[in-house]
C-alpha cells in the first residue's frame, strides 16, 4: 500500500472518517524472549517480559488526526516502540479500534458523549478493561501517564496547550507538532526548555530539519534559520484568481497530506506564520534571524546558515513519517522510516515568498514582536477565521484582513499563567466575529 506516493511495508489500510487506520497490523516479535507466553503476545502488552522493558513508551495525543494515524503507523512498524495511551477529540469508533490493536489500556476523548458512546461499545470490542477518560482533564491524564517515556503531542489549537503543559510538568519528553500550543503558551513554556533544552524535539518537518542541522552546534554561531514552505495550494494563482477560490480549493495541497486546519494555513501561508513564532521559542532565536522561502519540491525542509558562511540543511521525501520516526526515537535512529532520497535530485528551487498575494506571512513577525500574548491572541483569532472559512462564510483574500484588524486592536497583556491566555483567547474569539461581520458586509 503506497501513502503520500510512497510503499508502506506490513500493513493494509483501509478508511474511517476520511484518514487511514491501521488493520491487521504484523506482530513485532522479538525471537529473544525466552517466555513463549510472553512471545504469544507478541511482547507489547507483557510487563513483565525482559525484552518489553526495553520498549520506548509512548502516549499519542490526537491519535486519530493525519499526523496521530502516521504516528500510530511508526509505531507498529517499529518493535522498539510501544504505545500506552491515546486521545483524540470525537471520533471514539477509531479510538476504540486503535485501543485494540495497540493493545492499549486508557484512552481519553475530549468529547463528554463520545466518551459516553466509547464506554457503551467497547466491550462488543472486546475491551472490557479499557479505561476511557474524558473532558480536558482525561487528555491531561493521558499527556502524562507515569509509564509513558514520550507523548506525541498532535492535538491543534488552544486546545493542545494544557496537555503540552501537563507532559512537561511531569518531565516527559514531548514529540510536538501541535505549534498553536507552543506559539499560543510559549512565555510559560520557556522555562521548561531552559530548564531542559531538549524536552521537547519537533515533528513539524521544518523545525525537525533546523533541530538536526543545529545538533553539535553553538546557537551562538547561528547567522539565520531559513524555514522552507511549499506555497500551498494557491501558490501560482494570481490575486485575480485568489477572489474566486474556495475550502475544497484550499485542501488540495501539492505535496502534503495534512489535516484541514493546517492545509487551510498552509494556502494563506499562515502556517508558516506560526512556524515563525514556533522557531523562535523552540531555538531561542530572534525574529530577524528566521527567514522563509518557497521551495515547491518539500524536499529541504530548512536550512540553517552560520557565521562561517556555511549552510546546512536537511533533505527527505516529503513524509511525515520521518519527523515522527526521528522524535519518537531521539537520540537514536531506527531504519526504515520512509525511503531515502535517490542519489540524483533533479532541479531544486528556492525564491522569496510574495507577500502581496500572501501578506498572513507577515503577521507572524509583527505579533511576535508585540511580545506577551499577541502571539496567543493571533494563534486563537485564526482558528475561529478558518473555521469560519471552511463554512464559507468567510472569502479566502478577506482572511489577512480580519486577522490584521483583531492584531491592530490588540494590547497584549503579560502572559503570566494558562487563565490569562483562556481570558484573552475569549476576547480574540469575539473580536474575531465582530471584524467577520463588518468585513465580510463590506
Amino acid at each position: 500500500m503506497k501513502r503520500n506516493g510512497i510503499a508502506s511495508p506490513g500493513h493494509s489500510f483501509f478508511t474511517l472518517h476520511r484518514f487511514p487506520v491501521v488493520w491487521g497490523y504484523r506482530h513485532n516479535i522479538r525471537a529473544s524472549c525466552s517466555d513463549i507466553d510472553n512471545r504469544s503476545l507478541g511482547c507489547r502488552n507483557h510487563p513483565t517480559c525482559r525484552w518489553c522493558k526495553k520498549l520506548k513508551t509512548v502516549s499519542v495525543l490526537g491519535s486519530t488526526g493525519s499526523v496521530g494515524l502516521q504516528a500510530i503507523d511508526v509505531i507498529l512498524n517499529n518493535p522498539n516502540l510501544k504505545a500506552v495511551g491515546l486521545a483524540a477529540a470525537f471520533n471514539w469508533r477509531q479510538v476504540l479500534i486503535q485501543a485494540k490493536i495497540l493493545g492499549v489500556r486508557k484512552v481519553a476523548l475530549w468529547d463528554e458523549r463520545a466518551a459516553h458512546e466509547a464506554n457503551l461499545n467497547k466491550r462488543t470490542m472486546g475491551l472490557e478493561n479499557l479505561e476511557i477518560l474524558s473532558g480536558p482533564d482525561g487528555l491531561c491524564h493521558i499527556a502524562s501517564l507515569p509509564d509513558a517515556d514520550t507523548v506525541l503531542h498532535a492535538i491543534p489549537g488552544f486546545a493542545g496547550i494544557k496537555p503540552l503543559i501537563s507532559s512537561l510538568q511531569k518531565r516527559k519528553q514531548v514529540a510536538l507538532t501541535g505549534k498553536e500550543a507552543l506559539v499560543s503558551a510559549g512565555e510559560i513554556i520557556k522555562p521548561f526548555l531552559v530548564d531542559t533544552p531538549k524536552a521537547i524535539i519537533p515533528v513539524d518537518s521544518e523545525h525537525s530539519a533546523i533541530f538536526q542541522c543545529l545538533e553539535g552546534e553553538n546557537k551562538q554561531d547561528i547567522k539565520h534559520i531559513i524555514l522552507t514552505a511549499s506555497g500551498g495550494a494557491f501558490r501560482d494563482l494570481s490575486q485575480e484568481e485568489l477572489e474566486k477560490v474556495g475550502p475544497q480549493d484550499a485542501l488540495r495541497h501539492p505535496t502534503w497530506t495534512m489535516g484541514p486546519k493546517v492545509t487551510v494555513d498552509s494556502a494563506t501561508l499562515f502556517n508558516k506564520t506560526l512556524e515563525v513564532m514556533e522557531a523562535h521559542y523552540f531555538f531561542d532565536v530572534p525574529y530577524d534571524k528566521i527567514k522563509v522561502a518557497i521551495h515547491r519540491e518539500s524536499i529541504v525542509h530548512s536550512l540553517v546558515t552560520f557565521k562561517d558562511g556555511s549552510t546546512k540543511a536537511q533533505l527527505s521525501k516529503p513524509d511525515m513519517r520521518l519527523p515522527i520516526a526521528f522524535a519518537l526515537n531521539y537520540p537514536e535512529r531506527q531504519k526504515g522510516a520512509v525511503p531515502a532520497l535517490d542519489v540524483v535530485l533533479g532541479t531544486l528551487t528556492f525564491r522569496e515568498p510574495d507577500l502581496e498575494r500572501f501578506p498572513c506571512l507577515g503577521l507572524g513577525y509583527e505579533a511576535g514582536k508585540m511580545g506577551g500574548t499577541a502571539p496567543c491572541v493571533l494563534s486563537f483569532a485564526d482558528e475561529v477565521v478558518v473555521r469560519e472559512f471552511m463554512q464559507g462564510r468567510v472569502s479566502f483574500t478577506k482572511i489577512y484582513t480580519i486577522l490584521k484588524t483583531v492584531l491592530d486592536r490588540y494590547q497584549p497583556k503579560s502572559p503570566d499563567s494558562i487563565e490569562v491566555l483562556e481570558q484573552e483567547a475569549k476576547w480574540a474569539e469575539s473580536e474575531t466575529r465582530k471584524a467577520i461581520d463588518t468585513i465580510m458586509r463590506r
